[in-house]
């Protein structure tokens, strides 16, 4: 097995046929086809299953993939260090954002890094605490903000911010009396809702706020797209419960949304930045998670990122010392 033969095949997986990869990857079919024949000779397994419309992964094929993955990369990586310039910081750093950090966080991150590290090539992925998380775990990505520290043993996670989560709804909405500025978990469990799958860990705090006090929320759509759910809430279907950057989504359309804190419970989650294992975090890698975490704390304290407050330094070991070990 060699490291041509696992990009082959990675890009075979990604591809969904052999024809898709060969063009990806300027190999003609018949040689990509007898490498992967040697390397599931090598496994001694089956890596493919192969049908008209194309090949998807076997089980091992999967477990293949995603380890293979991780190794390029790794190479990458490596080979961008020992190419750069002495002083100099280069190579791509992939960080995943759920979307309502992104909003608040990503444009002032990614002029941070841009002005400062030049060399840097920063991928930011956007997606569903879930999606995020498995992406870490499986080391696809290099940095994360997520919303709890279990992600994984072999990761490091520390703590950054606490967002509290407020109910939103139109300036006009006739769900909410127009004088009012809080709202009890009860009131809120009588309005229809609409909030994020099971899946999503916000759902889950949320939820669990209703069951201690043994309430039923009257969920009335499911969404994980923000992008539909605040339009649904915007259209007057109900109304929702996320952070305050939720609006800075919303652009100019933000100024006309209502943001009630919740009078009778304090309902937080706390942001967390995850990192590969330290002995393999890149110097780039180790630039961005500083420059990560001095951006937050920056937008916290300058006000442009409202409904937040920053964790303590005593409350979790700071990014910069753990990322420098």
């Amino acid at each position: 097995m060699d490291l041509r033969q696992l990009r082959y095949f990675a890009q075979i997986v990604e591809s969904g046929s052999l024809s898709k990869a060969s063009r990806c990857l300027f190999v003609a079919q018949p040689a990509l086809s007898q490498q992967l024949a040697k390397l599931e000779d090598e496994v001694g397994k089956p890596l493919l299953h192969r049908s008209a419309k194309g090949v998807t992964p076997t089980d091992n094929g999967l477990a293949l993939y995603h380890h293979a993955r991780f190794m390029l990369r790794q190479l990458d990586q490596a080979l961008s260090i020992a190419r750069q310039e002495a002083g100099e910081v280069r190579g791509m750093v992939s960080l995943g954002l759920p979307s309502t950090t992104l909003v608040a966080l990503g444009l002032p991150l990614m002029r941070r890094i841009h002005e400062k590290y030049p060399g840097i090539l920063l991928n930011v992925v956007e997606g569903m605490s879930g999606h995020i998380a498995q992406m870490m775990r499986l080391g696809q990505l290099d940095l994360a903000i997520l919303f709890t520290n279990d992600v994984s043993t072999k990761l490091d996670a520390t703590p950054l911010l606490d967002e509290e989560l407020f109910v939103l709804l139109p300036r006009d909405s006739k769900l909410v009396p127009a004088k009012q500025s809080t709202i009890t978990v009860a009131e809120v469990a009588r309005l229809p809702l609409i909030l994020p799958t099971s899946t999503h860990g916000l759902r889950r705090r949320v939820v669990a706020e209703f069951e201690r006090r043994d309430l039923t929320p009257h969920v009335v759509a499911e969404i994980d797209s923000l992008t539909l759910l605040m339009n649904c809430v915007y259209d007057g279907m109900g109304v929702t419960i996320k952070p305050m950057s939720a609006l800075r989504h919303e652009g100019e359309r933000g100024k006309h949304w209502r943001a009630l804190s919740i009078a009778d419970a304090k309902i937080a989650r706390r942001n967390y930045v995850y990192s590969i294992a330290k002995t393999l975090l890149s110097p780039a890698a180790s630039a961005v998670a500083v420059e990560l975490q001095d951006t937050a704390r920056t937008l916290v304290l300058t006000g442009e990122w409202q409904g937040v407050v920053l964790v303590e330094p005593n409350e979790g070991r700071d990014l910069l010392q753990t990322a420098a070990e």
